[in-house]
Order: structure tokens, then C-alpha cells, then sequence
């Protein structure tokens, strides 16, 4: 939903809104998690939703602990960006140290935003691989498993 909204919504004081399912939203994180195991990495994926609140996680058993905070945090950085980590990280370079600072936000690159019909509905963090890349990789991965589904989504 874009920010502008229309007077009929703007009169009734109520606006429309999409959500992701759990059911996609777990779709995600374990294509994701997949998708790195089949590359030998074992890792962790949150799912968070469009206000940045975790919807699924998902740990390898031999993933760190510490992997789950992490992807949480670069999933929220894109719902702050609105754009995949890699590009915020690239993009903006001037203010990433200060962003690194703000509470619950990761700018590393490893999370791509979950969008459906121009809106936003949340986004996939993963964490756990040699790389942020391939972390990005396997986040892609996620999503690609449910291209069909969104693309059908009025």
C-alpha cells in the first residue's frame, strides 16, 4: 500500500492492509534453510512481518545461537530500507556505522524484502553461512519458492 491514501480511506479512518500467512511465511524460511544446507551451510532464517515483528524462525541444529539474532536483525534493517541489505549496505554507506547502532537493526548483507502486489509484507533474514552473500543467496532462495504465489496476489 503505498503511503497516499485515498479520501474514502483518509474519511473512514480505516486503511487495507496485506499480512502474510504463517504457512508463507514458513514456506520462506525453510526454502532458505534448504537452500543453504544443500550448499553444506547450516544457518538460521527469521521471517519478520511488515512492522518488523518475527512471524517464523527456523535454526539448523548446527547453526550458532547467535545466528537467530543476527538474521533477525538484517530482516528488520530491510523493513526499515524497504530494500535488501546488500543494496542498503551499498547505497548507503555514509550512515551504516550509525544504522549498525540502532537497536534490533543489522546492515549486513543476508535479507531481501517479501513483496506481493507493490506491497510490502515483510522480509527474510539469514544468517550462518561463510558470507553474507551466500546468506543473501539462500534468503533469495526462500523467496524464489513462493514467486508463483505472489505473483498471483492481487
Amino acid at each position: 500500500m503505498t503511503p497516499v491514501m485515498s479520501q474514502v480511506q483518509a474519511d473512514s479512518g480505516v486503511l487495507d492492509s496485506r499480512v502474510m500467512t504463517l504457512g508463507l511465511a514458513s514456506q520462506v524460511a525453510t526454502a532458505a534453510i534448504k537452500s543453504c544446507a544443500d550448499s553444506g551451510y547450516q544457518v538460521s532464517a527469521v521471517v519478520v512481518d511488515r512492522s518488523a515483528a518475527v512471524q517464523v524462525v527456523m535454526r539448523d541444529v548446527f547453526a550458532s545461537r547467535f545466528t537467530i539474532e543476527i538474521a533477525q536483525r538484517k530482516a528488520n534493517a530491510v523493513i526499515l530500507s524497504g530494500i535488501s541489505t546488500s543494496e542498503f549496505r551499498k547505497n548507503r554507506t555514509d550512515i551504516r556505522a550509525e544504522m549498525n547502532e540502532v537497536d534490533g537493526i543489522m546492515v549486513l548483507d543476508g535479507a531481501v524484502p517479501i513483496r506481493a502486489a507493490g506491497s510490502l509484507l515483510g522480509a527474510v533474514g539469514v544468517s550462518g553461512a561463510p558470507g553474507g552473500d551466500k546468506d543473501e543467496a539462500c534468503a533469495r532462495a526462500g523467496l524464489e519458492s513462493v514467486k508463483e504465489q505472489l505473483e498471483f496476489i492481487e
